[in-house]
Protein backbone atom coordinates (compact mmCIF):
# COMPACT_ATOMS: atom_id res chain seq x y z
CA UNK A 1 0.00 0.00 0.00
CA UNK A 2 1.50 3.48 -0.74
CA UNK A 3 1.02 6.11 1.59
CA UNK A 4 1.56 9.75 1.31
CA UNK A 5 3.28 12.48 2.99
CA UNK A 6 4.35 16.00 2.69
CA UNK A 7 8.08 16.68 3.83
CA UNK A 8 9.84 19.83 2.90
CA UNK A 9 13.08 19.70 0.89
CA UNK A 10 15.78 20.90 2.52
CA UNK A 11 16.57 23.17 -0.59
CA UNK A 12 12.71 24.81 -0.74
CA UNK A 13 13.15 27.13 1.98
CA UNK A 14 9.34 26.28 2.94
CA UNK A 15 8.03 27.22 -0.20
CA UNK A 16 6.72 23.75 -2.18
CA UNK A 17 6.81 21.21 -0.41
CA UNK A 18 7.65 18.46 -2.19
CA UNK A 19 4.85 15.30 -2.27
CA UNK A 20 6.77 11.95 -0.91
CA UNK A 21 5.40 8.42 -1.80
CA UNK A 22 6.36 5.67 0.08
CA UNK A 23 5.36 2.46 -0.60
CA UNK A 24 5.95 0.51 2.36
CA UNK A 25 5.66 -2.65 0.86
CA UNK A 26 9.06 -2.11 -0.44
CA UNK A 27 11.23 -0.12 2.36
CA UNK A 28 14.19 -2.15 2.65
CA UNK A 29 15.41 -2.26 6.53
CA UNK A 30 19.48 -2.10 6.65
CA UNK A 31 20.51 -4.53 9.28
CA UNK A 32 21.86 -8.05 9.81
CA UNK A 33 19.04 -9.94 11.21
CA UNK A 34 18.59 -12.37 8.24
CA UNK A 35 22.52 -13.10 8.13
CA UNK A 36 22.08 -13.73 11.79
CA UNK A 37 19.44 -15.79 12.02
CA UNK A 38 21.69 -18.23 10.05
CA UNK A 39 23.38 -18.73 13.03
CA UNK A 40 21.10 -18.92 15.64
CA UNK A 41 18.23 -17.41 17.33
CA UNK A 42 17.40 -13.59 17.89
CA UNK A 43 16.09 -11.49 20.25
CA UNK A 44 15.13 -8.55 18.99
CA UNK A 45 14.39 -5.52 20.66
CA UNK A 46 13.45 -2.11 20.12
CA UNK A 47 10.74 0.74 20.64
CA UNK A 48 6.83 0.28 20.15
CA UNK A 49 6.32 1.28 16.57
CA UNK A 50 9.48 1.07 15.06
CA UNK A 51 8.59 -1.38 12.42
CA UNK A 52 9.51 -4.70 13.84
CA UNK A 53 6.79 -6.91 12.90
CA UNK A 54 6.51 -5.00 9.42
CA UNK A 55 10.07 -6.20 8.35
CA UNK A 56 9.75 -9.35 9.95
CA UNK A 57 6.71 -10.00 7.80
CA UNK A 58 8.00 -8.54 4.84
CA UNK A 59 11.71 -8.94 4.93
CA UNK A 60 12.57 -11.86 6.95
CA UNK A 61 9.05 -13.77 5.71
CA UNK A 62 9.13 -16.94 8.75
CA UNK A 63 7.39 -19.71 8.84
CA UNK A 64 5.15 -19.02 11.44
CA UNK A 65 4.41 -15.66 13.28
CA UNK A 66 2.73 -15.65 16.64
CA UNK A 67 1.19 -12.49 17.77
CA UNK A 68 0.91 -11.72 21.62
CA UNK A 69 -0.37 -8.23 20.94
CA UNK A 70 -3.74 -10.57 19.72
CA UNK A 71 -5.90 -10.95 22.36
CA UNK A 72 -6.67 -14.23 21.55
CA UNK A 73 -3.46 -15.63 20.68
CA UNK A 74 -2.40 -14.14 24.34
CA UNK A 75 -4.80 -16.12 25.91
CA UNK A 76 -4.53 -19.29 23.86
CA UNK A 77 -0.74 -19.41 24.91
CA UNK A 78 -0.76 -18.01 28.47
CA UNK A 79 -3.12 -20.63 29.46
CA UNK A 80 -1.05 -23.53 27.62
CA UNK A 81 2.57 -22.12 27.20
CA UNK A 82 3.14 -25.68 25.98
CA UNK A 83 0.79 -25.10 22.94
CA UNK A 84 3.73 -23.52 20.86
CA UNK A 85 5.46 -27.30 20.75
CA UNK A 86 1.75 -28.41 19.32
CA UNK A 87 2.24 -25.23 16.62
CA UNK A 88 5.94 -25.80 15.87
CA UNK A 89 6.45 -28.38 13.16
CA UNK A 90 10.07 -29.89 12.13
CA UNK A 91 10.10 -28.68 8.50
CA UNK A 92 9.82 -25.26 10.00
CA UNK A 93 12.82 -22.82 9.21
CA UNK A 94 11.92 -19.76 11.54
CA UNK A 95 9.41 -19.10 13.70
CA UNK A 96 8.75 -14.82 14.88
CA UNK A 97 7.32 -14.54 18.30
CA UNK A 98 5.75 -10.67 18.40
CA UNK A 99 6.12 -8.66 22.34
CA UNK A 100 7.61 -12.26 23.67
CA UNK A 101 7.51 -9.95 26.75
CA UNK A 102 3.47 -10.22 27.46
CA UNK A 103 4.36 -14.13 28.18
CA UNK A 104 7.83 -14.09 29.45
CA UNK A 105 6.78 -17.54 30.13
CA UNK A 106 6.85 -18.97 26.61
CA UNK A 107 10.95 -18.42 27.07
CA UNK A 108 10.83 -21.70 28.97
CA UNK A 109 9.01 -23.47 26.04
CA UNK A 110 11.42 -21.28 23.36
CA UNK A 111 14.44 -22.45 25.15
CA UNK A 112 13.24 -26.12 24.99
CA UNK A 113 13.01 -25.70 20.98
CA UNK A 114 15.69 -24.62 20.46
CA UNK A 115 17.78 -27.19 21.99
CA UNK A 116 15.82 -29.93 20.47
CA UNK A 117 15.14 -29.07 17.56
CA UNK A 118 17.16 -27.23 14.35
CA UNK A 119 14.53 -23.90 14.60
CA UNK A 120 15.62 -20.40 14.70
CA UNK A 121 13.49 -17.91 16.64
CA UNK A 122 12.68 -14.06 16.16
CA UNK A 123 11.69 -12.67 19.55
CA UNK A 124 10.59 -9.18 19.41
CA UNK A 125 9.86 -6.94 22.30
CA UNK A 126 9.73 -3.31 23.68
CA UNK A 127 11.19 -3.98 26.95
CA UNK A 128 13.50 -5.61 28.22
CA UNK A 129 12.75 -5.62 32.04
CA UNK A 130 10.69 -8.96 32.41
CA UNK A 131 13.15 -10.86 30.21
CA UNK A 132 16.05 -9.19 31.42
CA UNK A 133 15.16 -10.61 35.29
CA UNK A 134 13.41 -14.06 34.34
CA UNK A 135 15.04 -15.39 31.43
CA UNK A 136 18.68 -14.07 31.07
CA UNK A 137 19.50 -18.20 30.07
CA UNK A 138 18.46 -17.57 26.85
CA UNK A 139 21.12 -15.31 26.16
CA UNK A 140 23.67 -17.49 27.11
CA UNK A 141 24.83 -17.88 23.88
CA UNK A 142 21.48 -19.49 22.26
CA UNK A 143 19.99 -16.59 21.15
CA UNK A 144 21.66 -13.27 19.97
CA UNK A 145 20.57 -9.70 21.24
CA UNK A 146 19.66 -7.42 18.46
CA UNK A 147 18.04 -4.00 18.70
CA UNK A 148 15.60 -1.67 16.19
CA UNK A 149 15.86 1.55 15.42
CA UNK A 150 13.26 4.34 13.82
CA UNK A 151 14.23 5.19 9.97
CA UNK A 152 18.08 5.71 9.63
CA UNK A 153 19.31 8.26 7.17
CA UNK A 154 20.81 6.02 5.13
CA UNK A 155 17.26 3.71 4.99
CA UNK A 156 15.46 6.80 3.86
CA UNK A 157 18.33 7.77 1.11
CA UNK A 158 18.60 4.16 0.09
CA UNK A 159 14.58 3.96 -0.20
CA UNK A 160 14.76 7.01 -2.61
CA UNK A 161 13.18 9.47 0.19
CA UNK A 162 13.26 13.12 0.28
CA UNK A 163 15.02 13.78 3.49
CA UNK A 164 14.66 17.25 5.06
CA UNK A 165 16.81 17.63 8.33
CA UNK A 166 14.51 20.17 10.29
CA UNK A 167 11.20 17.49 9.80
CA UNK A 168 13.35 14.88 10.79
CA UNK A 169 14.67 17.15 14.18
CA UNK A 170 10.96 18.16 15.14
CA UNK A 171 9.05 15.07 14.17
CA UNK A 172 11.55 12.30 14.38
CA UNK A 173 12.08 8.79 12.19
CA UNK A 174 9.25 6.33 13.43
CA UNK A 175 7.40 5.01 10.80
CA UNK A 176 4.01 5.92 11.41
CA UNK A 177 4.93 9.30 12.27
CA UNK A 178 6.94 10.08 9.21
CA UNK A 179 3.95 9.02 7.44
CA UNK A 180 1.15 10.55 8.92
CA UNK A 181 -0.59 13.83 7.94
CA UNK A 182 -0.35 15.12 11.15
CA UNK A 183 3.18 13.81 12.67
CA UNK A 184 2.18 15.74 15.91
CA UNK A 185 -0.73 14.42 16.45
CA UNK A 186 0.81 10.88 16.19
CA UNK A 187 3.36 11.92 18.28
CA UNK A 188 1.06 12.35 21.21
CA UNK A 189 -0.46 9.75 20.59
CA UNK A 190 2.96 7.53 21.19
CA UNK A 191 3.36 9.03 24.31
CA UNK A 192 0.36 8.24 25.90
CA UNK A 193 0.20 4.62 24.39
CA UNK A 194 3.95 4.04 26.49
CA UNK A 195 2.41 5.19 29.54
CA UNK A 196 -0.21 3.46 29.18
CA UNK A 197 0.63 0.32 27.89
CA UNK A 198 4.35 0.17 28.82
CA UNK A 199 4.10 1.71 32.29
CA UNK A 200 0.83 1.67 33.90
CA UNK A 201 -0.18 -1.86 32.35
CA UNK A 202 3.39 -3.24 33.35
CA UNK A 203 3.07 -1.64 36.64
CA UNK A 204 6.73 -0.90 36.40
CA UNK A 205 6.25 2.39 38.58
CA UNK A 206 4.26 2.53 41.75
CA UNK A 207 2.75 6.00 40.93
CA UNK A 208 1.99 6.72 37.24
CA UNK A 209 1.58 10.26 37.88
CA UNK A 210 5.04 10.58 39.51
CA UNK A 211 6.26 8.92 36.37
CA UNK A 212 4.53 11.10 33.72
CA UNK A 213 5.78 14.54 35.52
CA UNK A 214 9.20 12.77 35.94
CA UNK A 215 9.51 12.30 32.13
CA UNK A 216 8.65 15.70 31.30
CA UNK A 217 12.10 16.87 33.30
CA UNK A 218 13.77 13.90 31.77
CA UNK A 219 13.05 15.37 28.22
CA UNK A 220 14.36 18.59 29.74
CA UNK A 221 17.51 17.36 30.52
CA UNK A 222 18.28 14.87 28.01
CA UNK A 223 21.53 15.56 26.47
CA UNK A 224 22.92 17.62 29.25
CA UNK A 225 24.74 15.81 32.31
CA UNK A 226 22.41 13.97 34.92
CA UNK A 227 21.80 15.64 38.13
CA UNK A 228 19.39 13.23 40.33
CA UNK A 229 19.08 15.35 43.10
CA UNK A 230 18.33 18.54 40.56
CA UNK A 231 15.70 16.36 38.65
CA UNK A 232 14.16 15.34 41.96
CA UNK A 233 13.77 19.10 43.35
CA UNK A 234 12.31 20.38 40.35
CA UNK A 235 10.13 17.19 39.57
CA UNK A 236 9.21 16.33 43.30
CA UNK A 237 10.04 13.20 43.22
CA UNK A 238 12.67 11.41 45.24
CA UNK A 239 16.47 11.48 44.13
CA UNK A 240 16.43 7.18 44.63
CA UNK A 241 12.88 6.94 42.40
CA UNK A 242 14.93 9.42 39.50
CA UNK A 243 17.52 6.95 39.48
CA UNK A 244 15.01 3.80 39.25
CA UNK A 245 13.17 5.82 36.68
CA UNK A 246 15.79 6.24 34.59
CA UNK A 247 16.29 2.34 34.52
CA UNK A 248 13.12 2.22 33.89
CA UNK A 249 13.49 4.31 30.61
CA UNK A 250 16.38 2.42 29.34
CA UNK A 251 14.60 -1.11 29.81
CA UNK A 252 11.65 0.33 28.03
CA UNK A 253 14.34 1.55 25.12
CA UNK A 254 13.12 4.77 25.31
CA UNK A 255 16.71 6.16 25.58
CA UNK A 256 20.24 5.31 26.35
CA UNK A 257 22.90 6.16 28.84
CA UNK A 258 26.32 7.69 27.30
CA UNK A 259 28.71 7.74 30.10
CA UNK A 260 32.02 9.99 30.22
CA UNK A 261 35.27 8.64 29.19
CA UNK A 262 37.31 7.86 32.24
CA UNK A 263 39.95 10.21 33.42
CA UNK A 264 42.91 10.67 31.47
CA UNK A 265 46.41 11.03 32.71
CA UNK A 266 46.73 14.65 31.57
CA UNK A 267 43.07 15.67 32.61
CA UNK A 268 40.32 14.48 35.17
CA UNK A 269 37.15 13.78 33.39
CA UNK A 270 33.35 14.24 34.93
CA UNK A 271 31.53 11.45 36.34
CA UNK A 272 28.41 11.94 35.44
CA UNK A 273 26.26 10.26 33.18
CA UNK A 274 24.02 11.66 30.28
CA UNK A 275 20.66 10.21 29.14
CA UNK A 276 19.45 10.49 24.91
CA UNK A 277 15.76 9.49 24.05
CA UNK A 278 15.75 7.75 21.30
CA UNK A 279 14.22 9.74 18.92
CA UNK A 280 14.06 13.50 18.29
CA UNK A 281 9.95 13.29 18.03
CA UNK A 282 9.20 11.57 20.56
CA UNK A 283 11.48 14.15 23.11
CA UNK A 284 9.84 17.19 21.75
CA UNK A 285 6.21 15.55 22.18
CA UNK A 286 7.55 14.96 25.95
CA UNK A 287 8.32 19.02 26.01
CA UNK A 288 5.45 19.81 23.67
CA UNK A 289 7.49 21.69 21.46
CA UNK A 290 6.45 21.68 17.74
CA UNK A 291 9.13 24.07 15.99
CA UNK A 292 12.45 24.71 16.82
CA UNK A 293 14.77 27.44 15.36
CA UNK A 294 18.11 26.49 13.42
CA UNK A 295 19.52 29.59 15.94
CA UNK A 296 18.92 27.77 19.30
CA UNK A 297 20.67 26.15 21.65
CA UNK A 298 17.22 23.71 21.48
CA UNK A 299 17.71 23.02 17.95
CA UNK A 300 21.60 21.92 18.83
CA UNK A 301 20.30 19.43 21.20
CA UNK A 302 18.06 18.17 18.88
CA UNK A 303 21.07 17.93 16.28
CA UNK A 304 23.30 16.19 18.85
CA UNK A 305 20.27 13.53 19.09
CA UNK A 306 20.03 12.64 15.78
CA UNK A 307 23.94 12.53 15.02
CA UNK A 308 24.23 10.14 18.41
CA UNK A 309 21.20 8.00 17.47
CA UNK A 310 22.37 7.23 14.04
CA UNK A 311 25.64 6.10 15.36
CA UNK A 312 24.19 3.85 17.47
CA UNK A 313 21.80 2.00 15.20
CA UNK A 314 25.05 1.74 12.94
CA UNK A 315 27.13 -0.07 15.51
CA UNK A 316 23.65 -1.97 16.38
CA UNK A 317 23.02 -2.68 13.06
CA UNK A 318 26.47 -4.12 12.41
CA UNK A 319 27.37 -5.87 15.35
CA UNK A 320 29.98 -4.38 15.88
CA UNK A 321 31.94 -4.29 19.43
CA UNK A 322 32.07 -0.58 20.04
CA UNK A 323 32.20 1.85 23.03
CA UNK A 324 30.74 5.11 22.81
CA UNK A 325 31.81 7.98 25.39
CA UNK A 326 31.83 11.86 25.49
CA UNK A 327 34.97 13.97 26.98
CA UNK A 328 33.80 16.33 29.78
CA UNK A 329 36.77 18.36 32.10
CA UNK A 330 34.76 21.39 32.22
CA UNK A 331 32.36 23.60 30.60
CA UNK A 332 34.88 25.00 28.45
CA UNK A 333 36.24 21.26 27.76
CA UNK A 334 33.75 18.88 26.22
CA UNK A 335 33.83 16.59 23.43
CA UNK A 336 30.46 15.42 21.81
CA UNK A 337 31.24 11.41 21.42
CA UNK A 338 34.26 9.41 21.52
CA UNK A 339 34.31 6.05 19.60
CA UNK A 340 36.68 3.49 20.79
CA UNK A 341 38.65 5.43 23.19
CA UNK A 342 40.13 7.22 20.04
CA UNK A 343 37.93 8.63 17.56
CA UNK A 344 36.71 12.18 18.50
CA UNK A 345 33.71 13.47 16.93
CA UNK A 346 32.42 16.82 17.89
CA UNK A 347 28.78 17.64 16.96
CA UNK A 348 27.68 21.41 15.97
CA UNK A 349 24.42 22.87 14.24
CA UNK A 350 26.13 25.51 12.68
CA UNK A 351 26.66 26.16 8.94
CA UNK A 352 29.67 27.77 9.61
CA UNK A 353 32.42 25.92 11.32
CA UNK A 354 34.75 28.30 13.01
CA UNK A 355 37.85 27.71 15.29
CA UNK A 356 35.99 28.67 18.61
CA UNK A 357 34.54 25.02 17.67
CA UNK A 358 37.52 23.04 18.09
CA UNK A 359 38.75 23.86 21.30
CA UNK A 360 37.40 20.23 22.44
CA UNK A 361 38.64 18.70 20.14
CA UNK A 362 42.49 19.97 20.40
CA UNK A 363 42.51 19.69 24.04
CA UNK A 364 41.38 15.97 24.05
CA UNK A 365 44.12 15.36 21.34
CA UNK A 366 47.13 16.64 23.56
CA UNK A 367 46.17 14.02 25.82
CA UNK A 368 47.84 11.58 23.26
CA UNK A 369 44.87 8.80 23.10
CA UNK A 370 42.84 10.48 20.03
CA UNK A 371 43.67 8.69 16.31
CA UNK A 372 41.17 10.63 14.21
CA UNK A 373 39.11 13.99 15.04
CA UNK A 374 35.67 15.46 13.14
CA UNK A 375 33.47 18.12 13.50
CA UNK A 376 30.24 17.09 12.09
CA UNK A 377 27.52 19.96 11.33
CA UNK A 378 25.89 21.62 8.51
CA UNK A 379 28.36 23.41 7.16
CA UNK A 380 28.04 22.84 3.69
CA UNK A 381 31.96 22.05 2.62
CA UNK A 382 34.21 19.39 3.51
CA UNK A 383 37.13 21.11 4.70
CA UNK A 384 40.35 20.13 6.99
CA UNK A 385 41.91 22.28 9.85
CA UNK A 386 44.79 20.82 11.05
CA UNK A 387 44.27 17.72 11.97
CA UNK A 388 40.53 18.17 12.13
CA UNK A 389 38.00 17.05 9.55
CA UNK A 390 35.08 19.25 9.04
CA UNK A 391 32.09 17.53 7.74
CA UNK A 392 28.68 18.21 6.36
CA UNK A 393 26.54 15.87 8.39
CA UNK A 394 25.38 14.34 4.82
CA UNK A 395 28.82 13.16 4.14
CA UNK A 396 29.48 12.04 7.58
CA UNK A 397 26.50 9.97 7.69
CA UNK A 398 27.28 8.62 4.28
CA UNK A 399 30.99 7.42 5.00
CA UNK A 400 29.68 6.10 8.36
CA UNK A 401 27.11 3.79 7.15
CA UNK A 402 30.00 3.10 4.51
CA UNK A 403 31.76 1.61 7.27
CA UNK A 404 34.88 4.67 7.00
CA UNK A 405 34.61 6.26 10.37
CA UNK A 406 35.40 3.27 12.23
Amino acid sequence: MVRETTIFSHHSCGKMPFLLKYDMSNFTRINQIKKTLQKKSVLLLGPRRTGKSFFIKNQIKPDLIINLLEANTFRKFSARPELLREVVTDEMKIVAIDEIQKLPSLMDEVHNLIEEKKIRFLLTGSSARKLARTHTSLMAGRARRVYFHPFTFQELQENKSIIDLDHLLNYGALPPVLLATDPWEELRDYVGLYLKEDIQAEAMVRKIENFSRFLEFSAMNSGELLNFESIASDSQVPARTIREYYAVLVDTLMGTMLEPLSSTVKRKSVSAAKFYFFDTGVLNSLLERKQTSSKTKEYGNLFEHFILNEIRAYVDYNATDTKLNFWRVDQETEVDIIINHTIAIEIKSTDNVVPKHLKGLKKFAHTGACSKQIVVSRDPMVRQIDEIQILPYQDFLQKLWAGDIF
